[in-house]
């Protein structure tokens, strides 16, 4: 199986990409080089002005014109809305959603919604914003969602009671059960679009050398920074399985799947329990006001 890319290898010309975290990181890397293979990308950030100037260095680097730049907060249920909303505007396809953006949080906070920084971020964020596109997406079939995990997800289960920290918070704990979640969601979203030709697979990158944590203060950012120095792998690597799982024609009809340097690999025991996965997706449907039976209707 193929395990790198270049920009003749599976050309995208006729492709729509949104990439959702695309300013720093795997994100950016993973925006670029599809852009490079000839994608029509629309890259998210939180800031504008970020968000621009990366759409733009994509462009001048790859020389693809069809760089597009959009700026939203997707800790924010309303931003997510907003942000779906001008993505079907401007783009009458989508043929992938790479579900890229994430952090962790050494201290509980709350955002102005009353949701825990990590849980906003990155379990309700992909999940609404799959919601809102999947209609996109089942009109542009074949199309993909591409959702970056993590190893963190092994080892932690969910705790119902404490889904948010509400008891008992560790910012390590919280992004690795966050990530199991985006997993078992990965596999509830195949289930339900197993006859639509949108698969849904998601990914661990490896431990990539990016400004991923150093948002925490004092020694937390700085450990991880420093770890990430001495064994983290480049983001140029780090990005090859979102790339791989955006764009090439081998895995075009897998679904279903967590992929480990572009290779399929089995996820951990609590991740595959269905049952688990069904409450994950009716509490999230609750939190988020989408109708859990109810796949292309837009909120």
């Amino acid at each position: 199986m193929q395990t790198t890319a270049g920009a003749s290898d599976h050309p995208m010309t006729d492709r729509v990409v949104v990439v959702t975290g695309a300013t720093s990181g795997i994100g950016q890397v993973a925006a670029r080089e599809l852009a490079r293979k000839g994608a029509t990308v629309a890259l998210v950030g939180r800031d504008p002005a970020r968000v621009a100037a990366a759409a733009g260095a994509i462009s001048r680097e790859t020389g693809n014109d069809r760089l597009r730049a959009f700026a939203a907060d997707l800790s924010l249920q309303a931003d997510v809305r907003r942000l779906a909303s001008e993505l079907r505007l401007a783009l009458p396809r989508v043929h992938v959603l790479l579900n890229n953006a994430g952090a962790m949080y050494s201290t509980r906070g709350q955002t102005s919604e009353g949701f825990e920084r990590t849980w906003a971020l990155n379990v309700v964020a992909p999940f609404l914003l799959t919601h809102l596109l999947v209609s996109r997406l089942e009109e542009s079939v074949p199309a993909r969602v591409v959702n970056v995990a993590s190893a963190a997800h092994r080892g932690v289960h969910l705790d119902f009671e404490n889904l948010q920290g509400e008891r008992q918070y560790s910012g390590y704990r919280a992004y690795a059960r966050s990530k199991l979640a985006l997993v078992l969601l990965t596999y509830a979203w195949s289930r339900r679009l197993s006859d639509h030709r949108v698969s849904v697979n998601a990914l661990h990158p490896g431990f990539v050398a990016t400004g991923f944590g150093r948002n925490n203060p004092g020694g937390t950012g700085a450990a991880i920074g420093f770890f990430a120095y001495l064994f983290g792998i480049r983001p140029d690597r780090g990005a090859r399985t979102s790339i791989f799982l955006a764009s090439d024609p081998s895995v075009a009809e897998t679904t279903g799947q967590y992929f480990v340097r572009c290779r399929p690999v089995a996820s951990s025991s609590a991740s595959l329990d269905t049952a688990v996965g069904e409450r994950l997706w009716d509490v999230l449907a609750v939190q988020t006001g989408v109708p859990s039976d109810a796949l292309t209707r837009v909120v």
